[in-house]
């Protein structure tokens, strides 16, 4: 367990739902670190900035690919197994980028595997364990759990954005070649991987699915509601696609010529912030809404990062982005209760599906663009363009969805 959130758990966590929270920090401390490693890895062994977002491409449609093939089949194979299944991807994915340098072996590695360049999770593990969590969790205890569920990764991925500096450390030390002492990070990141299999080995039948709901028909009762939320999560992960934590590093290596000790040191500030803040969104969504909640958080960061792409500084884009991080994941753990709440139980695995294929394959779509702008300019163009579409995406939300509320805000 994460320290510090044991006494934050509500008292229907199960057994289940801790390993859950468990290997979610494992999975962020490895995701925290390879995501700021891998654009200056990448720039080291020769790549340029079109090809590093041509990888990140690659990665962010593989998940996508491979949570859509979950989504069908997760629980005709079993949630438990398909997570573990997973593990040995992950490790695989590890041992590749440790081992191979050519850019089509890259970019085929990226496809096929688990690597994370966004520190936060858009992977296939991703709707298992929220259709695992939301099982074994009462819809009143949702928003907390999902708060706890995303702090977990995120002050893991905190710590692993800082240890990403220790390859630069290491090589300093013992005169050897930054890429050579970076290789270590992604060999660490597939042991991760063993150590989260043990712990989903200990995973009860709890998590799967009854036999009832495999044989329903996916969202039969919410298939409207579902489809609208995706349209406009997709919207949001477009914009999310132009600044994931790896593009962001990137424009910061090239745009201030930041170092890669300093890259971890922001990053993991950025990510101590918000996982800090999730903790809030669970009260702020009791007391204004899930919807407001999710809205007049994200309004303002936006707007941070909108302004952070014109400073003339790396201490001026770096203290904004800051700004913004402490307030932009707020609405995670709100949004993911949202979806929960609005839909019966027995569809609830195929909501976390459906609303995360589409998030996952429209984030897809930004890193190419945003490559090319990179490669162009130094300017934050890719900063801006998110910062506009998310605010669509905030309007947008806010005017289709004020008004329908979950059950238990309206009482």
């Amino acid at each position: 367990m994460v320290a510090g959130t044991e006494r934050w758990l509500p008292g229907s966590a199960t057994a289940d739902s801790k390993r859950l929270l468990v290997t979610h920090a494992l999975r962020g401390l490895g995701d925290g670190a390879v995501s700021v490693i891998l654009p200056s890895y990448l720039v080291g062994i020769g790549f340029s900035a079109l090809q590093v977002s041509a990888i990140v491409f690659g990665t962010l449609l593989g998940s996508a690919l491979l949570t859509l093939w979950v989504g069908l089949a997760r629980d005709r194979l079993g949630r438990r197994r398909v997570l573990m299944s997973a593990c040995i991807l992950m490790l695989a994915t590890g041992l590749g980028f440790a081992s191979v340098t050519g850019f089509w072996s890259l970019f085929t590695i990226a496809v096929v595997g688990t690597l994370n360049p966004s520190s936060g999770d858009v992977s296939l593990f991703l709707p298992v364990e929220h259709a695992s969590l939301s099982q074994t969790t009462p819809v009143r205890d949702l928003t907390r759990m999902f708060a706890l569920y995303n702090v977990a990764g995120a002050m893991s991925g905190a710590v692993g954005a800082l240890m990403s500096a220790m390859p630069a450390l290491l090589a300093r030390r013992f005169g050897c070649d930054l890429a050579s002492a970076q290789r270590a990070g992604f060999f660490a990141y597939a042991m991760l991987s063993m150590t989260a299999l043990f712990v989903y080995w200990g995973l009860t039948p709890a998590i799967e699915a009854e036999k009832e709901e495999r044989t329903r028909r996916a969202l039969e009762k919410s298939r409207a509601i579902v489809a609208r939320l995706s349209i406009l999560f997709s919207l949001d992960s477009l914009g999310g696609g132009f600044v994931i934590q790896s593009l962001l590093a990137l424009w910061l290596f090239r745009r201030y010529q930041i170092s890669p000790g300093m890259a971890g040191a922001f990053f993991f500030a950025a990510g101590l912030l918000g996982s800090l803040s999730q903790f809030v969104s669970s009260a702020l969504a009791n007391r204004f809404g899930r919807i407001n909640t999710m809205v007049f958080t994200h309004i303002p960061s936006n707007v941070f990062l909108i302004l952070a792409a014109v400073m003339p500084s790396a201490v001026c884009a770096m203290s904004l982005l800051l700004a913004r991080f402490s307030i932009s994941q707020m609405d995670v753990p709100a949004r993911q209760s949202y979806v929960m709440a609005m839909v019966p139980p027995e569809e609830r695995a195929g909501a976390a599906s459906v609303t995360n294929v589409p998030r996952s394959l429209a984030s897809a779509l930004a890193p190419l663009p945003a490559g090319m702008m990179l490669e162009r300019s130094t300017f934050g163009w890719p900063l801006i363009c998110a910062g506009v579409l998310k605010i669509a995406y905030d309007f947008l939300l806010l005017a289709q969805f004020r008004a329908l509320k979950p059950a238990d805000e309206t009482h």
